[in-house]
């Protein structure tokens, strides 16, 4: 239905509204025979001469309004509220220029219009721009798994469990300047180091990363925040979410600080990285400086020092790889990390970390080879422990269907000041997934371990990974 008002936009209604009330004036005078009852009618005639100006130029407004909002122009919604606020529409409550006190107060009292359906349309229309995520700065994707596994581990039960659910977020805040962080909610206890802490069955929250990237050029981008660790290849490649991974399971050697893992998976601080100037041989390279692991507390803390750091001592990470175009797919380069640890009561212990990596990645075939020397050395003392790490891991793709398989070491000192509950560790994967949809992948592993001084363990787990 049209506006009440709309009739007023034809000249021909107007003439005849001017004429009903001047007939009505002209029979009221000759009834009455006053001339002060035809001064009101005049009087009248003028007011509603002076509303249907009002409701003219209101049509026009909103018109006007109406076509910069279905037109697709780069206005944005702050700059039409702006011109609306310098240049505000008729009311019934604003006196027109040039009119008499007596017709203001009397145009005072007519009721002002009520909203409109083009008001309601042009408000809904800005709000929707609003609420459009394709036009804001915030764009959020999801992962998540759940798992049913069992082992013939003494002591544990065959269950389902709930993985991580990870909200992936990223925002370029400008050209120059992009953001990127992972939130990530998991279930209890942690471990770290083989020592569990906290409650089973309980979610937790963890910001895993959280970052600011300034990218001056392909030559120069630079991180701020907590990011993951430049060790080897898997760290960088493969973050927190099972669907993106060929397997069930990240590499022992790659395991989060608090699901056993013995890397500094995370740091936080600042890095640098970018492409070197080289035709064919694809050369990069990462230089990273922040907070090393916590050492100065039990094994129980959050190995992570995301706000406080125990040393004035900062570690760092430099590492190289090339993307040679001879060799499609393939990736090859190595790193090395420093830190200096201060356990409580303990002498201080230097850390080296060693890894190297040659990986080939293709449409069709996988396959994954890195290995890893974790050196520590206690100060005034000769003996140094050296804990070798090492996997490789090859997968071909049938269709929807991609079998898989992996071999990984990872052997600790039995006096290993730093983890001494890692002890040996290795044995093979065997697995198969299949690609549901493109969002959804489905996954059945077999593991055998072998542990030193204890029984092997045998495992299997069927995963069901997504993204959303």
């Amino acid at each position: 239905m049209r506006p009440y008002y709309a009739i007023f936009r034809k000249p021909v209604c107007r003439a005849l509204l001017v004429g009903l009330v001047t007939l009505g004036g002209g029979v009221g005078t000759r009834a009455q025979q006053s001339g002060g009852e035809q001064k009101a009618d005049t009087t009248t005639l003028q007011i509603l001469m002076t509303r249907i100006d009002q409701l003219e130029a209101r049509v026009r407004q909103l018109e006007a309004d109406k076509q910069q909002a279905t037109a697709g122009t780069s206005t944005s919604p702050e700059a039409t509220s702006a011109a609306t606020t310098a240049n505000p529409p008729f009311s019934s409550e604003q006196p027109v220029a040039g009119t008499p006190a007596s017709q203001q107060e009397e145009t005072a009292q007519i009721p002002p219009v009520p909203a409109t359906e083009a008001d309601q349309t042009q408000s809904e229309n800005v709000m929707t721009d609003r609420m459009d995520m394709s036009k804001t700065l915030l764009r959020i994707r999801g992962f998540g798994d759940v798992s049913l596994h069992g082992d013939t581990q003494k002591g544990d039960t065959t269950t389902f469990s709930l993985g991580q659910l990870d909200l992936f977020v990223t925002s370029d805040v400008s050209e120059k300047f992009k953001f990127l962080s992972e939130i990530v909610f998991e279930a209890g206890p942690d471990n770290i180091y083989g020592s569990y802490v906290g409650q089973e069955n309980t979610f937790t929250v963890d910001i895993e990363r959280y970052q600011m990237l300034y990218s001056l050029s392909d030559y120069l981008n630079i991180w701020a925040g907590r990011g993951h660790t430049a060790i080897g290849y898997y760290n960088t490649a493969y973050h927190h979410s099972t669907w993106l991974q060929t397997t069930v399971d990240r590499p022992l050697l790659f395991q989060f600080e608090d699901r056993g893992g013995i890397l500094p998976v995370h740091m936080v601080g600042v890095s640098a990285s970018g492409i070197v100037p080289t035709e064919k041989l694809g050369l990069h390279y990462v230089a990273e400086v922040g907070n090393g692991r916590e050492s100065r507390n039990p094994l129980g803390e959050e190995p992570v020092q995301n706000q406080i750091s125990d040393l004035n001592h900062k570690a760092f990470n430099l590492a190289t790889f090339v993307r040679p175009t001879a060799v499609p797919g393939l990736q090859a380069g190595f790193s090395v990390y420093h830190d200096l640890l201060a356990p409580e009561g303990q002498a201080k212990i230097g850390e080296t970390i060693m890894a190297a990596h040659a990986v080939v990645i293709r449409p069709r075939w996988e396959w994954l080879n890195e290995v890893v020397l974790d050196r520590h050395a206690p100060a005034g003392s000769s003996v140094v422990y050296h804990t070798p790490g090492f996997y490789t891991q090859a997968s071909r793709q049938f269709g929807a269907y991609r079998p898989y398989f992996r071999y990984q070491y990872l052997n600790a000192p039995r006096k290993e000041p730093v983890f001494p509950d890692i002890a040996l560790q290795h044995g093979p994967s065997l697995g198969l997934r299949y690609d549901a949809s493109e969002f959804v992948a489905l996954k059945f592993q077999y593991d055998y371990r072998f542990l030193r001084d204890q029984p092997g363990v045998n495992g299997l787990t069927l995963q069901l990974g997504f993204t959303f």
